[in-house]
């Protein structure tokens, strides 16, 4: 963890204040010191971190404030980073007693006070900020105003891990009907670091429809493209895609991106009989190590590796000595589930046999009868995903290599996976999936 950085905080003294309403001379006795006060309790710190930023952060409560008369009052949120609140800026406005902050809220806050998670920059990772609440009586028009007293959040963005391949995931994500209904059904496409500085990639499967690009799961950032021409523009038009896998590329040095059809799999006798059975294998990338890497089911035969579905560029291995060389020789594999990566840095390829999971049900292939489970691919150690998964209205589970040996349920329907527990119910839709098995717990996101 880097050095603590504390932001200047200056706890205001509450003063009472006496107002004259001009047109009927009503006197307004606001409450003494210490009795409009923010009640809920904080934690010690807050941990930030991209992956979490739809979760809530914190739920603000505070007791009414009295003017002395009969009146409505409303009540902003007010965050500061100077902390003496000179710089005040408003988080959410009510006229009840609460309001929430979300993790990529508080996450927004500590970029713009200039923490950031990159282990390799000499910013800090740890800092504070200060929160109030600003009694008013009425809509907002009234100069009668008392305010509670000012809490400190102190908050630490959680340091990218990268696993030894110097890339790391970003604040930036994509979000978007295209992608994830507008935040609905889970957390945005994630952006990665690249070698250049301000240079993001993502690599994403996307439905036809819009996209934008957020910071940490939250509006207070966001891009778009005002005139379709491939410039960032700050809370800017929707960005129109249709479906595919793609490459996209923020460049925030010149604030430019890019979007490029990008996907890799597999393709032979060995899996889709060259392409006339099916979609080839697909490739996931992960960021620990900078590879691509697919779960999958082999039969005897021989494949290739392709991009994009086409016979535009592909891969085979002359010599078969674990190279990847451009339009080379068939790759010859036995039965059996096998986890492959693909390392272009390095310009090699492993087949290794070990276990791949897969969803089974009369939700998307009558419980074996038609055709293999759809496959998920470990991309990071107990973390294994598959999109996009197209289901029907019926049951699944989770089961190991296509057979009955081991499969996870869900007995309680809470979203915990359990060692054969129930049948999971499934309406019909596309979904991205996650299996975390370092805490047995799944998500099935439905994005249309």
């Amino acid at each position: 963890m880097k050095n603590f950085k504390i932001l200047s905080l200056f706890i205001l003294a509450m003063i009472g204040l006496n107002s004259c309403e001009t047109d009927d001379d009503v006197i307004f006795i606001a409450q003494e010191p210490g009795e409009f006060v923010l009640t809920n309790t904080l934690l010690s710190e807050y941990i930030l971190t991209a992956s979490t930023g739809s979760n809530l952060g914190e739920r603000f409560t505070w007791n009414s404030a009295d003017f002395g008369v009969p009146t409505n009052v409303s009540y902003d949120l007010q965050r500061s980073i100077i902390g003496d609140f000179s710089d005040a800026v408003l988080v959410g406005t009510t006229a009840g007693n609460e309001i929430a902050m979300t993790i990529g809220q508080m996450m927004a806050v500590a970029t713009e006070a200039g923490l950031d998670n990159n282990p390799a920059t000499p910013e800090p990772n740890t800092g504070s900020f200060a929160v109030r609440v600003r009694a008013y009586a009425g809509d907002g028009g009234s100069t009668t105003e008392i305010f509670s007293d000012a809490k400190t959040i102190s908050v630490v963005l959680q340091e990218a891990t990268t696993g030894g391949s110097g890339v790391s995931e970003s604040t930036w994500g994509i979000v978007g009907s295209g992608y994830n209904d507008w935040g609905n059904a889970g957390l945005d496409g994630q952006f990665y670091t690249t070698s250049t500085a301000n240079v993001f990639v993502a690599y994403a499967t996307l439905l036809t429809g819009e996209i934008k690009f957020r910071e940490n799961n939250d509006w207070a950032n966001d891009f778009g493209d005002t005139g379709a021409d491939g410039t960032l523009d700050a809370g800017g038009d929707n960005i129109a895609v249709t479906a595919g896998d793609y490459k996209i590329t923020m460049n925030l040095n010149d604030n430019t991106y890019t979007m490029e059809p990008f996907s890799w799999g597999i393709v032979g006798s060995g899996y889709n009989d060259w392409g006339n059975d099916g979609p080839d294998a697909k490739f996931y990338y992960d960021y620990l190590t900078d590879t691509f890497k697919v779960g999958a089911r082999l039969v005897d035969g021989e494949i290739k590796f392709r991009q994009n579905n086409q016979w535009v560029t592909d891969f085979g291995d002359n010599g078969a000595d674990g190279t990847l060389d451009a339009g080379g020789d068939n790759i010859v594999v036995t039965p059996g589930h096998y986890t492959i990566t693909l390392d272009f840095n390095s310009n090699e390829y492993t087949i290794e046999a070990g276990d791949v999971w897969g969803i089974v049900g009369s939700g998307y292939n009558d419980w074996g009868n038609d055709g293999s489970d759809f496959a998920l691919t470990e991309v990071q150690p107990d973390i294994w995903v598959g999109d996009i998964a197209t289901l029907i209205d019926g049951e699944i589970k989770f089961r190991l290599n296509n057979t009955w040996d081991s499969d996870f349920g869900d007995t309680g329907a809470d979203g915990t996976l359990d060692a054969g527990g129930d049948n999971i119910v499934v309406t019909a839709g596309m979904y991205r999936i996650i299996m975390n098995l370092s805490d047995n717990t799944y998500k099935l996101n439905k994005v249309q």
